[in-house]
């Protein structure tokens, strides 16, 4: 015997409030309810699920355009075309991700010099060219950008040295930049290039590479990266367990790091 609900029980077993019901089944998320003879909307465990991948689906931002093309997938029954289109939408929330996270560092980074032009120079008089109300003056454009503010210590032979958690690229370099590690560090289908894995360090991340992956690009990126970024410290490791790029940073730089070059994945 088929167990029926009727708004308000679904409502409080899924989290969706009843207008929030009824405006799915107004767009289609919801199929076509039957009514009691009285006009009441009656619900099942079909639907009850249903809402739980929708609720899912939600968590992940989807929109509720994707919501829908996932929900035809769902209407299969079969895990596999699920499964499919929802690591599309994920692969595609990934990308956008990293690309908003490049646009807020290089805004981060843009502030961050424009209030250090701003504490360097007060004129007497009106505003001048270096005074940083009206323009960056050009001289200061290679100056280091403190993406945090508390400085780091270095590691090795330099420990005693302060080393800010700094940038020394322009805003347009740094976007470059971040779009050819994006490129390096993109998970390949066939698991021969890219990244196939990030595992967590004491102080960083160590990332694996496919087979195939280019070491010589590994290699110029960071040290490119190190040129301009003295605080992270890198590893390029060949073993027998194959390619790796170690990459270490003090505390400060931490949340530096996961932005560039992903977080690993917590252990459960």
């Amino acid at each position: 015997m088929t167990t029926t609900y009727r708004i308000a029980e679904v409502a409080q077993r899924s989290g969706f409030s009843p207008p929030t019901l009824r405006y799915y089944e107004d767009i289609g998320l919801l199929p076509p309810l039957e009514r009691t003879e009285a006009g009441y909307r009656v619900y099942d465990d079909a639907t009850l699920d249903r809402l739980g991948f929708i609720a899912r689906a939600k968590q992940l931002g989807c929109s509720l355009e994707e919501i829908a093309e996932l929900t035809t997938a769902w209407e299969t029954g079969l895990c596999a075309p699920v499964q499919s289109r929802l690591q599309a939408v994920v692969d595609a929330k990934i990308a956008d991700a990293h690309a908003r996270i490049a646009e807020m560092t290089t805004l981060a980074a843009d502030l961050q010099r424009v209030a250090a032009v701003l504490r360097a120079h007060t004129p007497d008089g009106p505003c001048d060219d270096d005074c940083g109300c009206t323009s960056t003056p050009v001289t200061r454009a290679a100056e280091p950008v403190l993406l945090t503010a508390k400085p780091a210590n270095t590691h090795g032979d330099a420990a005693n040295e302060e080393v800010p958690i700094a940038c020394t690229l322009g805003a347009g370099e740094m976007a470059g930049r971040f779009e050819e590690w994006t490129a390096l560090l993109a998970h390949k289908r066939d698991l021969l290039q890219g990244v196939t894995a990030r595992v967590p360090l004491d102080d960083g991340l160590r990332l694996e590479f496919g087979p195939n992956t280019d070491v010589t690009e590994i290699a110029r990126l960071a040290s490119a990266e190190q040129g301009c970024c003295r605080f992270f410290r890198f590893a390029l490791v060949l073993d027998q367990r194959g390619i790796a790029l170690e990459v270490h940073a003090p505390p400060d730089g931490q949340a530096v790091l996961s932005a560039l070059f992903g977080a690993a994945p917590s252990a459960l």
